[in-house]
Parts: structure tokens; sequence; C-alpha cells
């Protein structure tokens, strides 16, 4: 029994660390989305989309009032968006999104993290074309029916809409996220949550040993305060 308490034990706080670090990635969101439009949601798209993705995982209202009010404050340190991009072992390609307030701590973290994993850090702008970035609305389809919204979806720039367990994941062009926003909005449908998404364009196959090299990278880079997503090209099994 003890070694099963362990176990669940082990799942559970992994959990919770993950859970943590979710919060932390949605504070500095609601953090830059405040400084850039201001701390009222009514006026400030950025920031309700970022509110409804944190309600979204369970964020506690009193952590989503102290970090509007954290970015309200003069006293707090602003953070500054930056991707880096390079080399994971066998070549997968690995690209970060940050949110920082101390670039030369960020860089050299993401940079010993690709030397002790077998990679190695390249120039910003160098592996952006082998990613197509998207946004991913998702919305409760409980009391509506696809086709009557479909045609409305394609003008705010839908590409692509999936049907699942009750709700509709539509994909928009980057380009096309903030009319998609509007559109949903202008129609009364409350979006359960809104991410920006890469996809990448190819995919590198590795054997199951070469597969675990690279995720021991990309988990390595995700534990990273100030790292916010890490993208890649490897085809998982």
């Amino acid at each position: 029994m003890g070694r099963v308490f362990e176990k669940r034990k082990h799942v559970m706080f992994a959990r919770f660390a993950k859970m943590a670090k979710t919060f932390t990635r949605i504070g500095k969101e609601i953090h830059m989305a405040v400084k850039k439009g201001g701390p009222n949601p009514d006026d400030n798209p950025r920031l309700r989309l970022v509110i409804q993705n944190a309600k979204a995982v369970n964020m506690p209202k009193t952590n989503i009032d102290s970090a509007i009010q954290r970015a309200v404050s003069k006293d707090k340190s602003d953070y500054e968006e930056v991707v880096y991009e390079g080399y994971g072992p066998h070549g997968v390609a690995v690209l970060i999104e940050t949110a920082t307030d101390n670039t030369t701590r960020t860089v050299a973290n993401i940079r010993l993290a690709f030397t002790k994993c077998g990679g190695a850090l390249g120039k910003t702008g160098s592996l952006e074309f082998l990613f197509e970035r998207k946004g991913i609305f998702q919305i409760d389809m409980a009391k509506r029916k696809l086709e009557d919204l479909e045609l409305e979806l394609i003008d705010f720039g839908a590409e692509e809409i999936e049907e699942e367990d009750g709700k509709a994941f539509i994909y928009v062009t980057f380009t096309d996220f903030g009319k998609m926003q509007k559109g949903l909005e202008d129609m009364g449908i409350a979006v359960i949550s809104a991410e920006k998404e890469r996809f990448p364009n190819t995919t590198v196959e590795l054997n199951a040993e070469g597969q675990a090299e690279v995720i021991k990278l990309i988990e390595r880079l995700e534990d990273d305060d100030d790292v916010q997503a890490v993208y890649h090209n490897l085809k998982l099994d």
C-alpha cells in the first residue's frame, strides 16, 4: 500500500506543479495585457481573453485580481516577450516563447538547457519558417448546432472547425485572431479558451530512444519560469 501511495503522491505533486506553472504563465500574460491595454477587461480585448483562459484552467479569481493589481503597480518590472530558437538532439527544431524581466538570465538558462541536452541555441528568426502560427478558439456547443454557425465563422476567418465532446475548436490564421475574437463576441458566443499556437510544417521521426532525448530537452525548457511555451517538430508516437 505504501508503494501505491508513493506513486499516487508523485503523480499528484507533478499535477500540482504543472498547475502552478500554468498559473504563472497566465499571470504573466495578464500582466502584459494590462500594460498594453489597461486593467479594464471591457476596454481591453486581450485581457478579456486571458481572463477567460485563466477561468478555463480554474485559476482562482483572487490570483487573477492580484495579477492585474501587480501589473498596475509602478514598482513591478515589465515583462518582455522574446522568442528563442535552436536545434535539439538529432536536428529537431525547437522554438521557445518567453516572457522575461531579465533577458540575460533567460538566454543563459535556455542556452544551458540546449548544451546539457545535446542541442544548440540558434539565431533568432532562423527557424520561424518551419512553424505556422495559428489561433485556436474553443467554444461550448451544448446548446448550438455547428451548421447554424459555420458560415459566419468562416466569414470571421475560420480555416478549420472540429467538434468534439460538446465543444468546437476553431482554427484561424494568426492575422485573423482578432477578427475571430470580435466576431464571436458580436454573436454573443462565450469563448472557453483562445490560444496562439505554432504548428510545424514538417516533422522529424525518431525511434523511442531519440524521442526520449528530445523530450528531456523540452521538459527542461518548460520547467524554466521564464518560458511560456515550447514548440518542436518532433513526431511523437
